[in-house]
Parts: C-alpha cells; structure tokens; sequence
C-alpha cells in the first residue's frame, strides 16, 4: 500500500510560480503528475523516473520542472509562467507492480 500526499496548490497571478510537492510513504518507481482542468479529464503532464529520467507534454515543456529526493519519498513540480489555462486540480501517480495509486489532489488556479 502506497499512500501519496499533495500540497502546494493555491491562487496565483498570470505569470506566477507555484511548486507542488507529492510525498509517498514509501519509496516509490516512477512517478507522474496529472492534471484536471474544470469539466475536463484527468490528463498526464509530466513524469520521472527512478533514475530521473524525465518526461514531459508539450504544453508544459520548457515551463513545468519534475524533480525528486528519493531520500525523502518527494517529488516535485515546479510551475513557473502559470497561465489560466493551468488552472485544474493536480495529481501525482505510481504504480507497484498491478497495483495504481493516487493522491488526493491540489488545487492551482491562476488568474488572469
């Protein structure tokens, strides 16, 4: 049993950074982050992997920094230049073995 835990959302202006953190309560392989924009679905927007392999969609490449301390069970999600379009609740994801686990979500919204 995985147990991942978000924080880091908020409000921010247009242009704005905000950094989110997911913390697993054990070590964790690959993870993602997704997003779910209102009356949208969940889509991925980044992930990395246990060697720091990094993955990213165009829409957020050369913005969006994925990052982790396997010390600490912690990856991160560095938002720089937020538009309101980034605006959705934020997800982290990892799999062990069938097995799929979620966090709760945060919320970033950005206004214009």
């Amino acid at each position: 049993q995985v147990q991942l835990v978000e924080s880091g959302g908020g409000l921010v202006q247009t242009g704005g950074s905000l950094t989110l953190s997911c913390v697993a309560s054990t070590s964790i392989s690959t993870v993602r982050w997704y997003r779910r924009a209102p009356g949208r679905s969940r889509v991925f927007i980044a992930q990395i992997s246990p060697t720091g392999v990094k993955r990213y969609i165009d829409l957020v490449s050369g913005r969006f920094t994925i990052s982790r301390d396997s010390a600490k069970n912690t990856v991160y999600l560095q938002m720089n230049d937020l538009r309101p379009e980034d605006t959705a609740v934020y997800y982290c994801n990892t799999r062990s073995g069938a097995l799929e686990y979620w966090g709760q979500g945060t919320q970033v919204t950005v206004s214009s």
